[in-house]
This record gives C-alpha cells, sequence and structure tokens, in this order.
C-alpha cells in the first residue's frame, strides 16, 4: 500500500483528488495503528516533539520549527499561519499537531473534512498555557506520561532559576526582519518571559508586535535590549545591531547591555524557558 501510495503522490499527471484519496484509503487501512507520519505547525509544538523523544515519528514541519537542529532537516510545508493544503497532504500525514494560532482556518477545516486527524493545541503567551500544550501533544502522541515528566522538569528549573538574581531592568525586545524594527508589547510571549526574568517591559504601552521608530526607541530609553540572533545576523551581527540609529542612543546601549537571543527560546515560550530565563536574569546584571 504505501509503494502504491508513494508512487500515485509522486506522479506528476496526479491531481489533487487523487492525493486526497489516497490519504483517505491510507487511513482507512490501518485505524487503530499509533500514528508514524506525523506534522507539527509551531515552532514551540515541534520543540516539545522533541522533547517527549518523539521526534522520529516526524515526516515534516513549518518554517517556524528551528529547533532542535533535526527539525530544520525536516521537509517544510510551509508557515505555520500560511499553510498550503497540497504541501501537508504530500507529507500522507496520519497525524497533524498544529498551534491554536495555525491558518489559514479553511485549510484546517478541510484537512479534517478529509479525514487528516487533526490536533490544535494551545499557545498563547505564558508558563500555563505552554504546560497544557506540552501536555496536550503527548495525549496527542499517546506518552501521556512523558508528557507529565517534562512538564514537571519545566516547572521545577524555573523554580531553580527564579532564585538567580536579576536587576529590575526596564526591558525592550527588539526585532528586525528587514523592514522597520519592531519591538514586542503585552500579549507576546517576549513580554511574558521578561515578567519572568524580573524585568520591566518598556514597551508595556502597546500590545502585540508594533513598528518602532528611531525616535520612539530613543524615547522610551531602555537600559536593557534584547534582540534575537536573526534580526541581529540580518543587521549584520550584534555589534552592527548596537550601533544603528536610534539603538545606539539608548541607555541600554551606551552601557553594553544589548543581547541576542536564540529566536525560538526568546519569541517561542517552548521547553527551553528556564534557560531563557537564567540568560536574561544574567544579563540583566
Amino acid at each position: 500500500m504505501a509503494r502504491i501510495a508513494g508512487k500515485l503522490l509522486s506522479d506528476s499527471t496526479g491531481g489533487m483528488m487523487l492525493r486526497v484519496l489516497v490519504v483517505l484509503l491510507m487511513l482507512l487501512v490501518s485505524p487503530l495503528a499509533a500514528a508514524e507520519r506525523v506534522v507539527s505547525l509551531g515552532g514551540s509544538v515541534t520543540e516539545i516533539v522533541y522533547a517527549l523523544g518523539e521526534g522520529d515519528r516526524l515526516v515534516a514541519d513549518d518554517a517556524s520549527s528551528i529547533y532542535p537542529e533535526a527539525a530544520t532537516q525536516l521537509p517544510r510545508v510551509g508557515y505555520y499561519r500560511n499553510l498550503s493544503l497540497e504541501g501537508i497532504l504530500s507529507q500522507r500525514p496520519d497525524l497533524l499537531i498544529a498551534s491554536e494560532n495555525a491558518g489559514p482556518p479553511e485549510v484546517l477545516e478541510r484537512l479534517r473534512a478529509m479525514g487528516v486527524p487533526t490536533v490544535a493545541v494551545s499557545d498563547s503567551p505564558g508558563v500555563e498555557s505552554l504546560l497544557e500544550r506540552v501536555r496536550e501533544v503527548a495525549n496527542a502522541l499517546e506518552v501521556p506520561a512523558a508528557g507529565e515528566t517534562l512538564r514537571a522538569r519545566i516547572q521545577s528549573s524555573l523554580e531553580a532559576v527564579k532564585a538567580a538574581e536579576a536587576q529590575p531592568r526596564r526591558a525592550l525586545v527588539v526585532l528586525h526582519r528587514g523592514g522597520p524594527l519592531l519591538s514586542a508589547g503585552t500579549g507576546t510571549s517576549a513580554d511574558a518571559l521578561l515578567t519572568l526574568s524580573g524585568l520591566e517591559n518598556a514597551a508595556a504601552t502597546g500590545r502585540g508586535y508594533k513598528p518602532l521608530s528611531e525616535e520612539a526607541l530613543v524615547a522610551l530609553a531602555p537600559d536593557m535590549i534584547i534582540t534575537t540572533t536573526m534580526s541581529a545576523e540580518s543587521a549584520g551581527g550584534l555589534a552592527a545591531f548596537a550601533a544603528r540609529p536610534g539603538v545606539a542612543a539608548t541607555p541600554a546601549a551606551q552601557a553594553g547591555r544589548v543581547v541576542a537571543v536564540d529566536d525560538l527560546l526568546l519569541l517561542g515560550m517552548g521547553p527551553r524557558v528556564a534557560e531563557a530565563v537564567a540568560l536574561l536574569r544574567k544579563a540583566s546584571n
């Protein structure tokens, strides 16, 4: 069956309906089998799958899945907020685990209508959502015990790093993706991480990610600036980022407190959240 399905799916003359029929047929042939062709959508979701020790069951993920390294070697089905129906079906998944923010919604609805088991998991900012996400992913993969173990590990590691000293600085999370700078306000995982790290969000008067002008950056006067590794790289390196107009004029740059953090570690609120908190607490001193 797998050989026949692979041949049909690789036939350049085959259309969408053929792909759909093959997926449905494969699901009907072994409805009770544990999922072995899993597609994960959302960087934190993918990281949780690996943290549970189930990474070998993944056959594809999305562009936001940048950790661990093994996740970057899998086929990509697009970005989890802008999914391709055919791209997902081409992987012949027997389980789709998606962030609740994945979409467009009509793509997920069509996948469910076609019989592809699809599980949407919690993905809001904050530790509570993270712990619920771990449980939901573990249950979807039928490894609930591993999920409880991972939840306990995350909680205990957070308790351990909270004891570390941190200076109560006004911090600003700044992203650079080729266009205007963006700041992270409330309602974001970055803001939740600042709170866990004992830092005040200098952009707390705004919600979500907002464009940030040089003048606004100077006016906010943060005494610590946190950016992502990719943002620093797109600016030509962390030193070049810190020397940008606006950034260079802040108390943060003048005190040498401009730091770069792994993108998913800073923005994803995943299993390594305690590592992120420890890093930010140390950088604040």
